[in-house]
């Protein structure tokens, strides 16, 4: 049976201006590489975030709770090649992420509420996906996009990226659907930097943050596409209600 792999890392996010990256790629450049995998300069990440009956991931987010997570289903580029389930979990200064693949059709029964074949899978994060879902009422709740461009540098195991051009995607949750309408959740000329380690951060890369980049670990991306998206919630709530 395929173990889940587990990899703790330290995780730091910044809010800057276009201006700022810019100038970081220039400094960064001459150290660290674009990743292996990178076609371009950059690519497409699609997340559909998932969340309880109680909202918990969102609840706890938003009350700062040291111990969380978090499920999504990632794509790239919006495309079947890759797709993976996800569960992000923090405790206190250390997050960790474990995945497993999916296939498309396993996908659409997700979505289609059909989960018996997740509690068959080999992977055991299926497994307790299953139990979520069925247990804790776990359903999609926003889509996440934005273009990516990562660096990597191998002493330290430090990852730099650039997340620009965040928004939601609205209109449904069909992930494969390059069309889906979106919604801009930062101010213009704005974008996010993520600084990930395992062993150590190198001074080298602490130089290259501005000093007045804002520290932007108060609130994540899923937390500001679900408040962008909040109206249709609230519009089917009205409905319901009345």
């Amino acid at each position: 049976m395929k173990k889940t792999k587990e990899a703790f890392r330290h995780e730091q996010k910044y809010l800057i201006s276009l201006k700022d990256k810019h100038l970081i790629r220039q400094r960064i450049r001459n150290i660290m590489a674009l990743d292996k995998h990178v076609k371009q300069e950059s690519y497409t990440i699609r997340s559909l975030y998932f969340d309880d009956y109680w909202n918990s991931a969102y609840e706890d987010k938003q009350a700062g709770v040291l111990i969380r997570k978090k499920y999504r289903i990632r794509i790239y580029n919006y495309t079947d090649q890759v797709i993976k389930l996800e569960r992000k979990r923090k405790h206190g200064a250390y997050i960790y992420k474990e995945d497993a693949p999916l296939t498309k059709e396993e996908f659409y029964k997700i979505l289609d509420g059909d989960y018996g074949f997740l509690l068959k899978s080999p992977h055991q994060l299926c497994r307790e996906f299953y139990v979520e879902c069925m247990a804790n009422v776990l359903r999609p709740r926003t889509i996440v996009d934005y273009e990516r461009e990562p660096w990597t540098l191998e002493a330290g195991t430090v990852r730099v990226t650039f997340d620009e051009n965040i928004r939601a995607a609205v209109g449904s949750f069909d992930i494969f659907d390059a069309n889906l309408p979106t919604l801009e959740v930062l101010e213009p000329e704005k974008l996010v930097l993520e600084v990930k380690y395992t062993e150590f951060y190198p001074d080298i890369i602490k130089e290259i943050i501005p000093a007045d980049a804002t520290e932007y670990t108060a609130v994540s991306k899923y937390v500001l596409c679900y408040d962008k998206t909040n109206y249709s919630r609230s519009l089917n709530d009205y409905w319901y209600d009345n």
